[in-house]
């Protein structure tokens, strides 16, 4: 076993659904398969380097509130940290870290060259206007503004964060070094730097994933009933893209529960619903409402969480009744879960494969800031697909030779290019 790392300024949730030991676990499985040293073993389960930050905020009232912000750099072994800043109440350090070191193994396996971080704030933004977010942002931006870097570590958005906070980032970092540097962030509006095809990417991403696990079974998108926890900017993209593919979306949710149909959901409808009711589904005509549990379990082709981790967990875990579940959230199934969906045969597309799309289109994003030349979203889209693709076939050719599910197949390319890549430029000093 290897020995988790004690990680500051709060306990851990209990270890079946820490987001952290359940990492540690996979890197774990993946390691003994790769007979990997011990030593090497310990490097790669510790983040490099940990921030955490203090924030004052003064909010519009006059109050000022002090905040946390946490910066994890997992490894910078294949290139500069790369991941996304999350803005949500349940933002915690070792949440953080376990997301870094998940972005570490996601990078290696689609064989871009980065490492891993994540960062985040606990707050719920609805709860702060938008001057107080972009106060709050630009203090963060400014406490890392030695750790972070277009050739250091490249933030980008994640759940609760946008286009608007990444601009404010790289305002920032601008601002203090003298000069416009579009390459400190991806995920930004195209006015500065942004790519085509970024806002979508993540959905997008998981869309091709679910079609070629589909067509390793002889079967297209056309008619597949597909199930979409979370309908959000990943979510949201998902459901609408299956659709135009001719997938039937019969429910999805929201925080606050969701809606379903037998015939399917009229998608469009569905968006241009949400957006005009605080990004609420519930209500919707022609529709059913139903929880976020019951959407879990519901009878279907294609199960897509693309919410928040450990929803599908031993608690509902024989209920569930979808033939393939496509991890668009990260760590959306517990581990004890995972194996039990494995035990009967049920395909799980691994978070780490199913969502990298946008860290896909960040790469493409960062290559053409980098460069100052930018591309039509039919190129960005065109070589998101060709890795993504790419990396599935790997992960499927890799799970055939090693007689492993998908999840232990795509740990053990990402794990395993870390290593070797370790083992190749040695120990300092």
């Amino acid at each position: 076993m290897i020995a988790t790392p004690t990680l500051p300024l709060e306990a851990a949730t209990p270890a079946h659904i820490c987001p952290f030991d359940q990492a540690c676990s996979y890197l774990e499985a993946a390691a003994k398969e790769l007979r990997l040293d011990q030593g090497l073993l310990e490097i790669l389960s510790h983040p490099r380097k940990v921030v955490t930050v203090s924030i004052p905020v003064k909010l519009d009232n006059g109050e000022v509130r002090v905040l946390a912000g946490h910066r994890v750099q997992h490894s910078d072994v294949l290139g500069p940290y790369k991941g996304g800043i999350r803005y949500h109440p349940a933002v915690t350090l070792r949440e953080v870290s376990a997301l870094a070191m998940l972005m570490t193994w996601k990078c290696a396996l689609l064989g871009i060259p980065y490492g891993g971080a994540k960062g985040g704030i606990a707050i719920a933004p609805e709860h702060y206007s938008v001057r107080e977010l972009e106060r709050i942002t630009r203090r963060y931006t400014s406490e890392l503004i030695k750790d972070i870097g277009p050739s250091v570590d490249i933030p980008a958005p994640d759940m609760g964060t946008s286009a608007r906070e990444m601009a404010w980032m790289m305002d920032t970092y601008s601002v203090n070094v003298g000069h416009a540097v579009p390459g400190v962030v991806t995920g930004k509006p195209l006015s500065v730097g942004g790519s085509l095809g970024r806002e979508k990417a993540t959905g997008r991403g998981t869309m091709i994933i679910v079609r070629e696990a589909l067509a390793d079974q002889g079967k297209s998108l056309e008619g597949i009933r597909v199930v979409i926890q979370g309908f959000g900017n990943v979510g949201g993209a998902a459901a609408e893209l299956l659709h135009q593919a001719g997938a039937k979306v019969i429910a999805v949710s929201t925080a606050t529960g969701g809606v379903f149909s037998s015939d399917g959901l009229d998608i469009p409808a569905l968006k241009a619903y949400a957006a005009e009711n605080h990004k609420s589904v519930i209500g919707f005509p022609q529709s059913t409402p139903i929880s976020n549990a019951e959407l879990l379990i519901l009878p279907c082709d294609v199960l897509i969480p693309a919410a928040l981790e450990n929803q599908i967990t031993e608690e509902n875990v024989h209920q569930i009744q979808a033939q393939i579940i496509a991890e668009a959230a990260n760590g959306p199934v517990t581990l004890e879960a995972n194996l039990a969906l494995e035990a009967r045969g049920v395909i799980v597309l691994p978070d780490i494969l199913a969502n990298a799309g946008g860290v896909v289109v960040s790469y493409l994003e960062w290559v053409q800031g980098l460069s100052y030349l930018f591309w039509d979203e039919e190129r960005v889209n065109r070589e998101m697909e060709h890795l993504m693709v790419q990396a599935y076939r790997q992960v499927i050719q890799q799970s055939k030779v090693r007689h492993v599910p998908l999840r232990l197949a795509a740990y053990t390319l990402g794990v395993g290019r870390v290593a070797q890549a370790l083992n190749d430029r040695g120990l300092y000093p």
